[in-house]
């Protein structure tokens, strides 16, 4: 066993103050955090083979190694360990089992070309998860001492980060309330853990426009719920209507609210329209952060870099399927696209909405603003690019 006792000067700068745990609302809380300089290490003994990445399906294939760190509300946080990757074992009546007590994130190490390894704003995901965790009644966290334990893990399987530019290693915190009981209260047990995945392209279509089917029978989530959260019950929710999806011919869900069928979100994605609004000003769309929009690292990231640009408007407003078939049907549509971890930006090409099909304009390839958003945003989680967002491993 090692005993690891280095704390990142990125993670001390991203959160000062570490030794204090604070919820996302800002309240301090009074239980002490685990912390990385007590990172307790036990490599494996036996290494897996690296996968072919051309054929590589998403989060199907798992690094040596693995985070975990147990919580308890009479011990607080233990000390958080790296150990070789391997199977979990819970209690029967485990709350994450029953009562969906669970959340996690989406993050990616990225490999540059000179060979170092680096996070996409990785404290972003942090506020995110503490935020998710309260909403959960779990147990708070100091977000910088699990981002430098996440580098610590990263640095164990750093040979697991591919070295190509169209790929990359995905990271999943997971948070679970392992109480033993089937009561329905706030757990008395957590589990914090990390695993870690080489990926390729997150759709089986690659950089090609997605089809979506556009339906109000099923709802993603709703004011008051838990939309604006990571948790698992979302997606376990969604798997239904994604299905149907493939049934009308398409790949992915356009999820609508309302009696005015607002666009929410593109499958697991946050969405982005690129049009002529009704003003006939140039204007780049994407629904507000209400409670039911999860607020997307990449979403965020779309925002800052085009309001820098300054070349049209940015805007976080309503749309609803009547001004997307308004627009269409007036040739204002530029661009329709969605974003998010797995897959960066992906562009939308058609929609089926009430039994028709509506075609969103799409050039071979990528779409030009697209296109740009990508370009910018791997430059920098590549290391092309000199950025803040950029974290060194």
């Amino acid at each position: 066993m090692l005993n690891m006792n280095r704390m990142s000067k990125s993670a001390e700068r991203a959160c000062p103050g570490s030794g204090n745990v604070s919820t996302s609302n800002g309240m301090e809380d009074s239980v002490h955090s685990f912390k990385a300089a007590d990172l307790v290490i036990e490599l494996s003994q036996t290494h897996k083979a690296k996968p072919d990445l051309t054929n590589l399906v998403f989060g199907t294939v798992f690094s040596d190694h693995m985070l975990t760190i147990e919580w308890t509300s009479n011990g607080g946080w233990q000390k958080p360990h790296i150990k070789p990757f391997g199977n979990l074992s819970f209690h029967p009546a485990c709350s994450a089992m029953h009562y969906a007590v669970q959340l996690f994130e989406g993050m990616k190490a990225y490999r540059d070309t000179d060979d170092k390894v680096r996070l996409f704003r990785p404290m972003l995901n942090m506020n995110r998860m503490a935020k998710s965790a309260e909403r959960a009644c779990l147990p708070a966290f100091d977000r910088a001492e699990l981002v430098e334990c996440i580098r610590r893990l990263v640095q164990v399987d750093r040979e697991w980060v591919p070295q190509s530019d169209s790929a990359s290693l995905y990271i999943r915190p997971t948070f679970l309330g392992t109480e033993p009981s089937l009561g329905v209260k706030k757990p008395s047990r957590a589990l914090l853990y990390v695993i870690l995945s080489p990926v390729g392209s997150y759709f089986s279509t690659g950089a090609k426009s997605v089809s979506l089917w556009a339906d109000s029978k099923y709802i993603r989530a709703w004011r008051g719920g838990t939309g604006d959260c990571k948790m698992g019950g979302n997606y376990g929710a969604s798997i239904y209507a994604q299905y149907e999806a493939v049934d009308y011919g398409c790949q992915q869900v356009l999820w609508l609210y309302g009696d005015d069928h607002q666009i929410t979100e593109v499958g697991t994605m946050n969405m982005f329209l690129f049009w002529n609004n009704e003003n006939g000003e140039e204007e780049l769309a994407t629904p507000p952060l209400d409670g039911i929009i999860l607020p997307g690292i990449t979403r965020q990231s779309i925002l800052e870099l085009t309001r820098k640009w300054g070349e049209f408007k940015v805007c976080e407003r309503y749309l609803t399927m009547a001004d997307l078939r308004c627009a269409l049907e007036e040739n204002r549509v530029k661009e329709m696209f969605g974003s998010g971890t797995a897959c960066v930006v992906s562009p939308v090409g058609r929609i089926l909405y009430q039994g028709e099909n509506l075609h969103i304009p799409c050039q071979e390839g990528f779409p030009q603003l697209a296109s740009r958003l990508m370009k910018e945003l791997t430059d920098i989680q590549y290391g092309r690019t000199q950025s803040d967002w950029s974290v060194l491993v």
